[in-house]
């Protein structure tokens, strides 16, 4: 399997690097894309080096080099997830306008009818969001909002983490046991 992963500025870049951890764990190839505000804001949120990042991924892409494989539709993966993904990356893909790598390759999963997962960061939603979002949803894209469910009794900011790493690695047929599942967790002395 090959996937490639972006991630961008908006808050929440700790799911991406869980992201990429799991994917580095699974020994499954990993694309990375970082934009300059998701190298900034890993820097403001958390305590990893950009360096760490990057050693997660198989390959590492400059987010301007509009000229790399992946920009390209012979470029063969299984699908790209951005996470987490700005609402300006969300409007560029929703819109067309591949002004940075990250937006041509998302652009090119959706021409080629790969799958492509966005992890949306942003609250509350103005109806420009919802508007966009609906257009990828019209194109083919799956928007996966950062909302994890509390069904399993989180009891770490790890546990809420990982709830949603492990549901984009299952939009992917990703067998994994990042989180616990809905029948894992309910009581059945009910």
């Amino acid at each position: 399997m090959k996937l490639i992963v972006g991630i961008t500025g908006g808050s929440g870049v700790i799911y991406g690097i869980k992201f990429l951890e799991a994917l580095f764990k699974l020994n499954i190839e990993s694309h990375l894309i970082m934009s300059e505000w998701g190298e900034k804001t890993i820097r403001i949120e958390t305590n990893f080096t950009i360096k760490y990042v990057k050693s997660l991924a198989s390959v590492n892409y400059d987010p301007h080099n509009m000229a790399s494989e992946i920009s390209s539709g012979s470029f063969i993966s299984d699908g790209m997830v951005i996470v987490p993904c700005s609402m300006k990356t969300l409007s560029s893909i929703a819109n067309g306008y591949d002004d940075n790598l990250i937006s041509r390759a998302a652009d090119v999963c959706l021409k080629e009818t790969r799958r492509l997962v966005i992890v949306p960061r942003e609250t509350p939603l103005s109806r420009i969001h919802l508007h966009n979002m609906l257009r990828l949803d019209k194109a083919g894209a799956v928007l996966l909002p950062a909302m994890p469910g509390f069904y399993h009794k989180p009891k770490t900011v790890d546990d809420l983490v990982n709830h949603i790493v492990g549901k984009v690695l299952d939009q992917f047929r990703i067998s994994n046991n990042v989180f616990r599942r809905w029948a894992q967790s309910i009581d059945r002395t009910d």
